[in-house]
Formats: C-alpha cells, structure tokens, sequence
C-alpha cells in the first residue's frame, strides 16, 4: 500500500464518527504536508496554516537543483549521516525510509531512479511536478490550505494550548488589513522551519516565542554553509566564482573529496558543505577553523613531484604548475597561502596536497541550505509532543538536528513529519497507518544508475 495507508476496517471506524478531530497544520513544507496526509487519511479535518502566499516555497527552490528526494545508502551508512541525532531519528526514518518516500513520489505519477552518486531524484528532475500532484491529492482528502497566515503563538486563554494566534488577512482576497485571529483544533503541528532561507518563510522567529514559553532552543547555526576566509584583494577581484574542481577538503581529521567554489568572502560549494558541521564547531571552540585543501587528490605526494620536477629549462613555475594539473586559480591559491612558493618540487607538491586556509566565519545562516539546532529533545516526549504544550507537536528543522546534503534533509523532514502525525493520531485516539512493508533503502535492483550529474 501507498503513503499513509489505513485499513479499511480502520477507515470506517474512523468515518463513523459524528465529529471528526480537527488538526492544525502551521508550515506548508515537506514535513507539513505530509503530516496533514497522514491525518486526513486517518479521518482527521485537516487545516494547513502557511505564511507565505503559496506553499513549499522552499521545497520548489530545492527542486531546482534536481530535487534530490533520498539516498539509497544501506541502512546504517544512511543513519550515521545525521551524527549526534543518529540514534533518536533512527526509529522515525525506520517508519517512513528512503523506500516509503520514494514510493510516495512515485504513487504522485512522479517516477524515480537512483543516479552514479545513489542520490534518488524524481526523472523530471524538477519538484513542482511532484508538488502540484501532491496539492491536488490533499484538496481531494478535504485538506485546507490557509496562506498568508503568519503563527504568532499560543492564545494563552480558556481555550487551552492548542488554542493558536495569527496574523491573517482581514478578507478571503489577501487584500487590506491584517487581523489577529484565534484557531483552536484538537492537536497541532508546528512544522516552521529552522532559519536559513528566511524569504521563502524559515526565518527562525519562532524561537523567541518559545523561549518565552519556557521551552529550551538550542541556537539555530548555519548548517551545509559556506565559510569566510580573508582572500587578498588581488585574488578576490581575479577568481571569485571560479570552481575548485576535483579537490579534497580536510577538517579535524575529516577528510571529503569534490568540488568548491570561490566567492569574494570565502568558500562555497558542496565539499564545504559536507565539512561545515566540523568547521562550524572549530570556529565556535578557537575562533577560526584549519582548513586543509589537497588540490590533486588523485596523485600521490611523490607522483606530482616528480610531475613538478618535470620541465624544460628556463621554464616559468604558472607553466611547470599547469602541466602538474593544477589550473590558473590553484596556481594563485598556492601564492595566496605562501608568499613564496618553495623551489624544491617535493616541498611545493606537500604544499599543494595539504594547502592550509583559515577559515574566520560562516557564512550568515540566512545563506545556508539549512540550519542546526532547534528545540532540544528533552522538551518532546516520543511522539514529538511538547511536554509544555499537550496537543502540541513538531516536526522537520525545528527540531534540533542536521544532515549533509545528498537527500539526507528532506529525508528527515519527511520521516519526523509522517512520526510527528503518528503522534497526534495516538493523541486523538485514532489508528495508525499500516506499517510499511517495502524495502528500507531506495536503492532500485531492477536498473542500471543512472548519471545524474
């Protein structure tokens, strides 16, 4: 059976009930949505709450990129990923695995595959797709969408805790004044998003309502972030934008191969993004991070020094570098980190398979694909209940933990959503979707990978 599939025994005992339970919905992204799927097909009267005009607004930017849904790691590599939160996401991702979301995509008409890198990405390449089919299935399941509908917190009044304040729209247009409005349910989800991104609606400004609230906030950081380093005028002018291709980045004894970018403040791209929970930590313990690019990954120590040693007489260092494999922009990384660049080519070979940066800051998180920390685990009870607010759930990055990119994001969002309205079904009294009994891993044995670059 497809996402979030009930019993039809359990269906109608559900459907027999005069009243069906209201639930809230606050934050139309993946891990949102499919909470308000799960509790719709449960008999639940589903209202979505979102802030901004339109939903997943995220989700679609995400989508651009490929939209890269899981990974078809094996199970244990797959958990590892998320670190320090590992053990407490394990039973939640095990509910709803890479398996389950990929057939979820699929049941939306939307096809998968695995790709060379076992990233799993939707064959369109492209979220909207997938996102217009999904609104149109929750439109159908009695789903209502409220846009323009900013949380400002809890009522605090007779009503009770699930009693919940917004600013919305005085009028159904969106026109006029906005109004401060009180919706009660029987059980809310509150799925806002860390804080990176802040225009498509993840600003973090949730924060401060909880804290006053009592309930402990582990600071939001940037999370697959890109660093600051102090570049030279000179080389910040000649080479920002251009990619480091092919290279390996160190940190504390960590160590990724890829691709960065420079940018006039620092380093971008996807091998920094790997490292930057390590960096991130190195700067908030000493105040900067050593960073270590190897720039020939692929050639032993000895291999490019006698590449190095290699020239005709007379022969300029810029020309001995390139025919080493080492482009303009490494050639100018090398200078930028040694004045003077050794004469010996085992000496200059080391530098340049073990080239040092200082690493001084993140980037600002509202650059970051994502954030770290969020409200800690001792404030939620197994189901993702607040144990300050019964009746109150969360789900997806505000929750305290983080992934690398490579699917691990949306993966954890869609599981601790699917978790978090398990939850609330418990909560309300009402029966569990169906276990899932497909594969754990999305790794697809029927085909060939497929490049997905």
């Amino acid at each position: 059976m497809g996402l979030g599939g009930f019993a039809e025994s359990d269906r109608q005992g559900v459907e027999s009930k005069s009243e069906p339970p209201r639930a809230a919905i606050i934050g139309a992204g993946p891990a949102g949505l499919i909470a308000a799927e799960t509790l719709a097909r449960a008999g639940c009267r589903v209202t979505i709450h979102e802030r901004m005009a339109s939903p997943a607004r995220k989700f679609l930017i995400a989508g651009r990129g490929g939209l890269n849904l899981t990974h078809s790691e094996p199970r244990e590599r797959f958990l590892a990923r998320y670190g320090a939160a590992a053990e407490w996401l394990a039973p939640m991702i095990d509910a709803y695995p890479p398996g389950r979301l990929r057939a979820f995509a699929e049941g939306l008409g939307e096809e998968t595959f695995v790709g060379s890198s076992g990233r799993v990405f939707p064959t369109s390449f492209k979220a909207s797709p997938l996102l217009r089919a999904w609104l149109h299935r929750l439109d159908a399941l009695g789903v209502r969408l409220m846009t323009r509908h900013r949380w400002l917190g809890w009522a605090n009044d007779a009503q009770g805790d699930t009693a919940l304040r917004f600013e919305a729209p005085a009028d159904a247009t969106g026109g006029g004044r906005n109004v401060t409005i009180s919706v009660t349910s029987d059980a809310a989800l509150l799925a806002l998003g860390g804080a990176s991104w802040p225009r498509l609606g993840s600003d973090g400004q949730w924060v401060d309502t909880f804290q006053s609230a009592g309930i402990a906030v582990e600071p939001l950081r940037p999370a697959n972030s890109g660093v600051r380093i102090g570049w030279s005028e000179t080389f910040r002018t000649r080479f920002a934008g251009e990619p480091l291709k092919r290279i390996a980045l160190a940190v504390d004894g960590a160590s990724v191969r890829g691709e960065a970018m420079i940018d006039a403040a620092g380093l971008e791209g996807g091998a920094v993004y790997a490292l930057s929970s390590r960096l991130r930590e190195a700067i908030l313990r000493d105040g900067a991070a050593r960073l270590e690019i190897d720039l020939r990954p692929d050639l032993s120590l000895e291999a490019l020094a006698n590449k190095l040693a290699t020239g005709r007489k007379g022969e300029s260092l810029s020309n001995r570098l390139r025919k080493a494999g080492l482009p303009p922009v490494a050639s100018a990384l090398l200078r930028e980190a040694s004045r003077e660049l050794p004469a010996d080519p085992r000496a200059l070979a080391a530098l340049a398979k073990a080239l040092p940066l200082t690493a001084t800051a993140m980037a600002p998180i509202e650059r970051a694909i994502s954030s770290a920390g969020g409200v800690s685990r001792a404030m939620l009870d197994k189901h993702l209940m607040l144990h300050a607010k019964p009746g109150t759930f969360l789900a997806g990055e505000m929750l305290d933990w983080e992934a690398p990119t490579g699917g691990y994001l949306l993966q954890a969002c869609f599981s601790t959503g699917f978790a978090a309205a398990c939850g609330m079904l418990t909560h309300l009294g009402l029966p569990q979707p169906e276990a899932w009994a497909g594969p754990w891993s999305a790794a697809d044995e029927g085909r060939k990978a497929r490049d997905d670059d």
